[in-house]
């Protein structure tokens, strides 16, 4: 694997945060390397995960998606990121609207927030720290592979439910439950 791709390790953060482009450039890149893709074993039920060294101190994931599996809507703590499909086929829903971050569990969401995106094969997309969205592989018969990356590391994410126009907010999750 090359250095910019390799397992996640402890070291010394470089100085200079990563901007939301070199996240993305770096999800494309993890995303195009064949060997890498390659070493995610794949689960036909579940999806599967490495941790990788994201950039500037940031953390990424390489991400393995069975055919109709998905994350659910959620955010990502205050962090900024990008995604890039490495293999496969994912769909995004997300929100064009920046929601407050605290001091609420229901918002009702006005009409025309919503955004679907597909992406494909190196296809890829960045987004800021008040991002909300979903991402699913939608095919019945294949998986999909993806590179996810997050700067600063991931302090939380907090998991929504949805109903119709109605987002309420379910529960947090802290980085412990992810080892």
């Amino acid at each position: 694997m090359s250095p910019a791709v390799r397992p996640a390790a402890h070291s010394a953060a470089p100085s200079g945060a990563p901007s939301a482009a070199d996240l993305l450039d770096f999800a494309r890149r993890a995303a195009a390397d064949t060997a890498l893709v390659a070493s995610l074993p794949l689960d036909p039920q579940g999806r599967t995960w490495i941790r990788l060294e994201g950039p500037g101190g940031g953390e990424a994931w390489l991400i393995g998606w069975p055919p109709g599996s998905g994350t659910g809507w959620h955010d990502h703590g205050g962090s900024h990121g990008a995604f890039a499909a490495a293999a496969g086929q994912l769909t995004e829903q997300s929100l064009a609207a920046q929601l407050p971050t605290e001091g609420w569990k229901l918002l009702e969401l006005a009409d025309g927030v919503d955004r679907r995106r597909e992406l494909a094969g190196g296809q890829g997309r960045a987004f800021g720290p008040h991002h909300v969205h979903q991402v699913f592989n939608a095919s019945a018969q294949l998986h999909a592979v993806s590179v996810h990356a997050y700067y600063p590391p991931l302090p939380m994410m907090r998991r929504y439910s949805r109903s119709g126009q109605v987002l309420r907010l379910e529960e947090v999750e802290w980085p412990q439950e992810w080892s």
